[in-house]
C-alpha cells in the first residue's frame, strides 16, 4: 500500500482533537481500514517529517441511519492516535 493511501485525512475540527494536540502532542488522522501500526508510523513519518513515539488505533462502527422509508447504516472506519515527539509537531494543523 502506498503511503499517501495509508493515510486519508487528518481528524482536526473535534474538541478532543485539539485537546489532544494541545497538552499531550497526539494527533488524530482517519486510516485506510486495512492499515497496521506499522505502515501508519512509517507514513506520518515519511510525510510529515517527524519522530512518532507511539501509534493507537481504533475502529469507528457505522451508525445506522434512516433514508426515506428504509433503514441503512453509515460506513466503518479507522481512526489513528499519533503520539510525536517532545520537540516535533505538524504545521497542517496550526492554521485549525
Amino acid at each position: 500500500m502506498q503511503l499517501e493511501h495509508i493515510i486519508k485525512r487528518p481528524l482536526i475540527l473535534t474538541e478532543k482533537g485539539s485537546l489532544m494536540r494541545d497538552d499531550q502532542n497526539k494527533y488524530l488522522f482517519e486510516v485506510d481500514l486495512r492499515a497496521n501500526k506499522v505502515e501508519i508510523r512509517k507514513a506520518v513519518e515519511e510525510l510529515f517529517d517527524v519522530t512518532v513515539v507511539d501509534v493507537n488505533t481504533l475502529i469507528v462502527r457505522g451508525k445506522p441511519k434512516r433514508m426515506g422509508r428504509t433503514m441503512t447504516k453509515t460506513r466503518n472506519w479507522k481512526k489513528a492516535i499519533v503520539t510525536l515527539g517532545a520537540d516535533d509537531s505538524i504545521d497542517f494543523f496550526e492554521g485549525a
